[in-house]
């Protein structure tokens, strides 16, 4: 069996070594005749962005040692006019991957270093009498001492310099152009990085006369805030969109495929469950870091894309999350769909105001799928869920990272004991602990205390899972209650929890408490729980103001 090709993303590697390859070379003719002078195609990390973009340099790049022979076997060779371009145009590759950084500066030294590397690469291919009057420039930007304004227009100029040398405009390709962008909006320097990606992408993409093609991939595409700005050759391929739909990631017969050339098919209804159910366009597909790794150790089933990264922009958006969507979430927890509207250009800025921006960041990131689209008086209106067990085991990750962050001084197990065993003050000291640590790593303000409250039911869901059915917001007797904890063993304590939040600084934490268990009581919210044959029932009412929190309790009568 040929050896898989886990974390190698060179194309010519992967050939020259014989690793197993999913072909996927018909990328070529797609992006060759497929509309749009400029191209973005965003989807999710870990999808063979880096390597059909590899790939692509390989096939235009005209080199001294022609490359086709990396193609010879592979389905675009059989094709006679597009074996014809192989090796006919020069080619500016650069991949922004690994600019991931702390600091602007720090950023700023990585993409510096992309750029002079692309530039010390394409030194011999320029013609010293075409590079005579730019010599002293060319020499900074390569040796990483130019300016930033020289940075920011690097490739237009490269792209000029190349044109007059060969005879021939310049195929750009531009690989996860936003990794820095998501960077700089976890690490507080968003405005100084669009800032410069903006410049550097418009200065080589809009109206270059040099440029024959080009491609950006990514994960979203950042909009409104300028990055593309007046490109108005840009033509946008997301996952909701038709085109380039099977060239990323694997599709159900390249997985059937693959699991019988590695002796695992018996195991492909379990892979599925785990693995697949993406969809792009009108296709399915499976993650293809995952299948690759699972197939590598024999069909051992656990999560490999969820371990490629730290999430922590993820993390971030959903600890800041508002009512709504903890609702939501819930019921995607619970296998079920929500419906929402999406906007395919996505603003960082507006994610914490707007619920939209946030089901898009979930979509376009592939911790969502979408099972149904509609466009609604132009609006993209889908059908979301979970899309398997991969990224369902990733969101109570997730909850229980919450958990034992916030609970510095504890542990999710004393939690779950206290209200296992009806120990109501040790509850009350774990939730004010996760409260105003939770608030003060996610800098949620003080009159938004509610968001830590519903990230803690959401936990609940995940820590209590095996002793407990946990419900929230759903009617019973005559109003509907905020949280219910159904013991799975009968003979054990049951929850009905109430919030309540002081309305005003006259109002203290025991009236607000007070009128919580006078709520739970005057509607009847402990009427469920009776008629499932329930007697040992605690009635719980939690007031919040700010920070500081008050639980009471009393025995249901």
């Amino acid at each position: 069996m040929k050896n898989l090709p886990i974390g190698i993303s060179d194309y010519k590697r992967l050939i020259e070594d014989d690793y197993y390859y999913v072909d996927k070379t018909l990328f070529i003719k797609e992006f060759w005749d497929n509309a749009g002078h400029v191209k973005l195609i965003p989807r999710p990390r870990r999808f063979g962005k880096t390597l059909n973009m590899s790939m692509l340099k390989y096939f235009f790049e005209e080199t001294q040692i022609s490359n086709s022979y990396l193609f010879e076997n592979t389905n675009i060779w059989q094709y006679e006019n597009y074996r014809k371009l192989q090796g006919q145009y020069p080619v500016i590759y650069i991949t922004f991957k690994d600019t991931k950084q702390p600091s602007w500066q720090k950023t700023y030294e990585k993409l510096v270093t992309a750029i002079s590397e692309e530039f010390k690469y394409h030194f011999s291919s320029i013609k010293p009498e075409i590079l005579e009057s730019e010599l002293n420039k060319y020499n900074n930007i390569r040796n990483g001492t130019a300016l930033e304004t020289d940075y920011s227009g690097s490739l237009k100029m490269l792209s000029e310099l190349l044109f007059k040398s060969t005879g021939k405009r310049v195929i750009v390709l531009i690989d996860e152009y936003d990794v820095p962008i998501h960077s700089g909006y976890t690490n507080d320097y968003y405005k100084e990085v669009v800032s410069f990606i903006r410049s550097l992408l418009s200065s080589v993409l809009k109206d270059n006369e040099y440029l024959e093609k080009g491609i950006l991939t990514g994960i979203l595409m950042v909009a409104k805030e300028g990055v593309f700005t007046g490109l108005n050759n840009l033509w946008v391929y997301t996952l909701l969109d038709t085109g380039f739909q099977d060239k990323f990631g694997f599709t159900q017969n390249e997985v059937e495929q693959l699991l019988k050339d590695y002796n695992l098919t018996e195991q492909s209804k379990e892979i599925q469950d785990w693995y697949n159910s993406y969809k792009f366009g009108e296709n399915t597909i499976y993650n293809p870091w995952s299948i690759l790794g699972c197939v590598k150790n024999g069909g051992l089933i656990e999560p490999y894309w969820v371990n490629t990264s730290d999430n922590e922009i993820i993390k971030t958006f959903l600890a800041k999350a508002g009512i709504g969507f903890k609702d939501d979430f819930e019921l995607l927890l619970s296998n079920k769909s929500v419906d929402k509207i999406i906007d395919k250009k996505l603003v960082f800025s507006d994610i914490e105001i707007d619920p939209a921006a946030l089901w898009t960041l979930l979509l376009f990131t592939g911790y969502l799928t979408y099972t149904k689209l509609e466009l609604i008086e132009g609006y993209i209106h889908c059908k979301l869920v979970i899309p398997n067990k991969e990224i369902k085991f990733l969101y109570k990750d997730f909850l229980r990272y919450f958990f034992r962050v916030s609970l510095r001084t504890s542990t999710m197990e004393q939690l779950s004991k206290a209200l296992i065993s009806g120990d109501i003050p040790t509850f009350s000291i774990l939730l004010q602990e996760f409260v105003i640590n939770n608030m003060s790593m996610y800098d949620i303000p003080n009159n938004e205390p509610e968001k830590s409250y519903h990230l803690f039911v959401l936990g609940l869901l995940v820590i209590l899972a095996d002793e407990y059915h946990v419900k929230s917001n759903r009617e019973s007797g005559y109003g509907r209650y905020d949280i219910m904890l159904i013991p799975k063993d009968k003979s054990k304590v049951s929850y009905v929890v109430e919030f309540k939040k002081a309305i005003s600084d006259k109002e203290s934490l025991e009236d607000s408490a007070a009128k919580a268990l006078e709520q739970i009581k005057s509607k009847q919210y402990a009427q469920e729980l009776k008629a499932l044959g329930i007697s040992n029932i605690q009635l719980v009412g939690i007031a919040f103001k700010g920070k500081e929190l008050l639980v009471v309790s009393e025995k249901n009568s």
